[in-house]
């Protein structure tokens, strides 16, 4: 008999974890019974044919008391539909759904998602999650061994995020309506929903500084949301005429693949799946060093001493036997707040959670952004040995050796 897997998420809108929930239940499918229970089906952005879904129609309740009779209520339904399945395990995606999966456990084996740093900021809800929980599983070490040590959690493993390379690729070949900036060479890429933790503001001042060296430089922002304030300020720094918002995008790769260099600016992520999506491409990258994801990504050794490299044309950039970038190394000191050219893309120092919409106001993190998108763009030689170290990097991050580690938890 097969073992029946329930996969617990608040609601399929386009995200990280959303799009992890939804390829897990197809590479689980064909060994297990797998369930989606989900609190709200609006707004679905995932192909979900085929597919065991339970919605609960339990949505968002606005004020204090709303939300905690809410948690009640699904953990109530979730708890009576994991009795009538018979639920072998219970995996949930997100601090919402960890939060009604521990308090709805049965006989189950429960595990919850630590899929951002984020969910590392309340101690006392994590501690009362990973002391109900049987496992928790991270999408990056870094989260892993902060659980290990200062929570004393010693189930913690890491799952990193699955990418299916063939299928974003056969996306991205899909028809869509006519792709914003058709023919330039030089345009930059981030996706992610309209969220402060993306620090698109950053991105949008340094890029009007780009723009002043590069003018055919354009922008393309890829995600949910009106972004109604970012478009207001792009008008204020000039850069209107230059910056494309995609919006909802159900298949956001043609546009992604129209990219010449990506560029993340959150301050603060999990394991960024449309950094190694845009990587697949073969597409340069430059992140901000935020926690966590970039380093791990971007750094073979990246708990090791930080290492500021050279980059020029004349230092010969290419591929190493590893499919690394590799450079002429500077002097070998622990960098502080400077920019590493690490193996598989360049890291930019992380930058200031605190909105700032003020298009007069630019600060030297921004201004150090727009240098290296500046220099990256101006540079062919460093761009395409990037490129073929991301592409390199990207196959790192399996379909087949994510369904392999969780089939091996699963059945241990």
């Amino acid at each position: 008999m097969k073992k029946k897997i329930m996969l617990i998420v608040p609601m399929l809108h386009q995200g990280g974890f959303e799009r992890v929930c939804v390829a897990t239940a197809r590479l689980l499918e064909p060994f297990y019974e797998i369930y989606i229970v989900m609190f709200d089906s609006r707004d679905i952005a995932y192909d979900i044919k085929g597919l065991n879904v339970i919605d609960l129609h339990l949505g968002v309740k606005k004020g204090f008391v709303g939300k905690c009779l809410n948690v009640i209520k699904r953990s109530r339904a979730v708890k009576r539909t994991k009795k009538k399945l018979g639920i072998t395990i219970a995996y949930s995606f997100g601090p919402t759904a960890n939060l009604v999966n521990v308090l709805s456990a049965g006989d189950e084996r429960i595990w919850i998602g630590i899929r951002s740093y984020m969910d590392m900021d309340n101690g006392r809800k994590l501690n009362l999650l990973l002391r109900k929980s049987h496992r928790a599983l991270c999408c990056s070490r870094t989260i892993e061994e902060e659980i290990r040590t200062k929570y004393r959690y010693q189930e913690a493993v890491t799952v990193y995020n699955p990418l299916d390379t063939d299928d974003i690729r056969r996306k991205a070949a899909e028809e869509e309506a006519r792709l914003p900036f058709e023919g330039s060479e030089r345009i930059i890429a981030s996706m992610g929903r309209e969220d402060d933790v993306k620090g698109f503001w950053h991105l949008l001042k340094s890029f009007s500084l780009v723009v002043e060296k590069i003018p055919e430089a354009r922008l393309m922002i890829i995600g949910e949301g009106g972004f109604e304030e970012y478009r207001e300020l792009a008008s204020k720094l000039g850069v209107s005429d230059y910056v494309y918002f995609t919006g909802l995008k159900k298949n956001p790769f043609p546009y992604l693949a129209a990219a010449g260099l990506y560029v993340l600016t959150s301050y603060n992520e999990g394991f960024p799946n449309a950094l190694i999506e845009a990587m697949s491409f073969g597409i340069p990258v430059i992140a901000t060093d935020c926690m966590t994801g970039p380093r791990e990504i971007l750094l073979k050794d990246y708990q090791g001493t930080r290492t500021a490299r050279s980059r020029a044309g004349a230092d010969n950039p290419r591929i190493d036997d590893g499919g690394t970038a590799q450079f002429k190394t500077v002097d070998s000191q622990t960098v502080n707040g400077q920019v590493i050219y690490g193996d598989y893309g360049v890291l930019v120092p992380n930058m200031d959670p605190v909105k700032n919409l003020d298009a007069g106001v630019i600060t030297e993190e921004e201004r150090l952004l727009s240098e290296e998108i500046t220099k990256l763009l101006e540079d062919p030689a460093v761009l395409r040995c990037y490129g073929q170290a991301a592409l390199n990097r990207s196959g790192d991050f399996s379909s087949r050796h994510y369904l392999k580690v969780l089939r091996e938890l699963i059945e241990a």
